[in-house]
């Protein structure tokens, strides 16, 4: 997914970044799946494959605002201006490895549920269980103990779920089972140096268009514990006035999700520097179909 990406100026300076910070992540990009697979790998091996492709995207683009999907809300920050991309890889290096440490709980995607009826089963079910990320119409993921996502699962297919798929995860992402990592985290975040964004940053804790340091310091700091609420946040991109929606980083699953938030928007992806260089020309040779 970073074929390329460590050739360039910003990404060879990202990887001493994270070599300095005990972090091989130049061995990890070239390994398999497995070697990614670790969440004190993989977290720090998106932001770096997002921070580079972003900084090749072209710069007539008119981007009127960013947002990223729970450890892409860093690389979103960067974007924004907000943090710079050492900075952002040195706090995604900080926040895998909190997550990883703690292993408590699982996490699994629910097909063909309301969330206002996940959010319902979730408060019945004994134990910890909530709603962690809400991806597009039809698809939330819930988060908690494993017992009780097994004993909401049940439920789940009793209520017409058309699918549940447990997620290979080392914990509880987004739930209460992360307090003790995002307490940590927030204490991290306050030692970083968060500036004002030149371009609203759209939040995932909710869905609000956030232009103000202090703002995204509180919203990361309670990100680790809060559902990724990406429905929301992708409709407000659209409301501040996107007409094409960018995907920056390794495959297109924000992009087909974005499809069905927003039908109506074009959604692209830009997983390789050959496809930023050539973005504009992509949306030109679509708006010409």
């Amino acid at each position: 997914m970073a074929s390329g990406l460590d050739a360039t100026p910003l990404g060879q300076r990202l990887l001493d970044v994270a070599g300095a910070a005990g972090v091989d992540l130049e061995t990890a990009l070239r390994g398999d799946d497995e070697s990614l697979r670790p969440t004190e790998i993989a977290q720090p091996a998106l932001i770096f494959t997002e921070l580079v492709l972003a900084a090749a995207l072209p710069p007539e683009l008119g981007v009127v605002a960013v947002a990223g999907h729970s450890i892409g809300e860093l690389a979103a920050c960067a974007a924004a201006g907000a943090l710079e991309p050492e900075a952002a890889l040195g706090l995604a290096i900080a926040r895998g490895r909190l997550m990883a440490g703690m292993r408590e709980g699982t996490m699994a995607a629910v097909l063909g549920l309301d969330p206002g009826t996940a959010e319902r089963l979730c408060a019945e079910t004994d134990g910890t269980v909530v709603v962690a990320n809400l991806n597009s119409p039809g698809q939330v993921v819930v988060s908690g103990g494993a017992d009780a996502v097994a004993a909401f699962s049940v439920r789940a297919r009793e209520a017409g779920a058309r699918r549940i798929v447990p997620l290979r995860v080392s914990g509880a992402f987004h739930s209460p089972l992360m307090a003790t990592a995002a307490a940590e985290f927030a204490r991290v975040l306050e030692a970083a140096e968060l500036n004002d964004p030149a371009l609203p940053v759209v939040a995932n804790v909710d869905a609000a268009a956030v232009t103000s340091g202090a703002g995204l310091r509180e919203r990361l700091g309670r990100q680790m514990v809060s559902a990724v609420r990406w429905t929301e946040s992708v409709q407000r991109l659209v409301d501040l006035g996107a007409e094409v929606l960018v995907e920056v980083g390794p495959g297109e699953v924000l992009t087909g999700l974005a499809r069905r938030i927003a039908p109506g928007i074009r959604a692209v992806s830009v997983g390789s520097l050959e496809a930023a260089a050539g973005l504009v020309a992509t949306l030109g040779a679509e708006s010409g179909r």
